[in-house]
């Protein structure tokens, strides 16, 4: 018997997009931290851990450390002096690039930097990271591994098999050399054999306090183009971020629709 036309499954798992309402609470939520708190860094992140984040964020309960959309941070701080929050704040948004968050603090500049000049978590290398040191297992017994993970071990490449039970490496096997981007296999051998190298780190790369003062900490960054320049184009980046916002709540209503409608016509 053909399939009827009308038999068709309806996913009710649509999920919900951070339309306008969460750009807002954001925007709301980082002004609110500049009343509160003296001191504002602009942070960068080297190979991210949300494990190592959640210790920072409990180690420095009485600062915030806020995370999101770029631009949707710079409306926030404001990218022209006329739009700045507070007093050169349109200062320290063209630096708002790349993984970036900002730290609110009222720890002084001296404490915070000098916290995350020391501060390191060392941690084990993803896929697609670069290789720091050349790993080589040499041949024999792998005790420190059961019997039931020499198939595990064959499947990432290496030249394994079980003797009186004990897995045990054949042939010298080269894991990674300094310098190669990690594969997916890769990376499993070097947490297998517990070689960390990757390091959760934090630069510290803008300061900003509530008196105006600003101070570029990261000597790496440069200032791009012109004041007048930049200006402009802010302008046209909070626009066209103003204009998204508008369209994004108004963008779900008609989906909305759409699913309200196939869930009746399957009924």
């Amino acid at each position: 018997m053909p399939k009827s036309k009308r038999d068709r499954t309806v996913s009710l798992t649509a999920t919900k997009k951070k339309g306008l309402e969460f750009k807002q609470n954001l925007i709301t939520e980082i002004r609110e931290c500049l009343d509160t708190y003296e001191n504002l860094f602009i942070i960068s992140m080297f190979n991210q851990r949300n494990l190592f984040l959640k210790e920072l964020r409990q180690e420095w309960s009485d600062s915030k450390f806020l995370f999101g959309k770029n631009k949707v941070i710079a409306l926030a701080l404001g990218r022209g002096p006329e739009s700045e929050y507070k007093e050169n704040l349109n200062k320290i948004t063209p630096f708002l690039v790349g993984n970036i968050g900002l730290l609110f603090s009222n720890k002084t500049k001296q404490e915070v930097v000098e916290y995350f000049e020391s501060y390191e978590c060392p941690d084990y290398a993803r896929s697609g990271n670069i290789a720091t040191e050349d790993l080589t297992i040499y041949a024999g017994p792998l005790t420190q591994f059961q019997h039931t993970m020499e198939p595990q071990l064959r499947k990432l490449g290496m030249h394994t098999s079980l003797k009186r039970g004990i897995v045990t490496l054949d042939s010298d096997f080269v894991v990674c050399k300094k310098g190669d981007k990690l594969t997916p296999d890769q990376a499993r051998l070097l947490k297998l054999f517990e070689s960390m190298q990757a390091t959760f780190k934090i630069n510290v790369k803008v300061y900003w306090n509530k008196s105006g003062d600003y101070e570029i900490i990261d000597s790496t960054l440069e200032e791009s183009g012109d004041n007048e320049n930049g200006d402009s184009q802010g302008q046209d980046s909070e626009d066209e971020e103003e204009e998204e916002m508008a369209q994004s709540d108004e963008e779900d209503q008609p989906n909305k629709k759409k699913l309200k409608k196939k869930i009746e016509k399957s009924k």
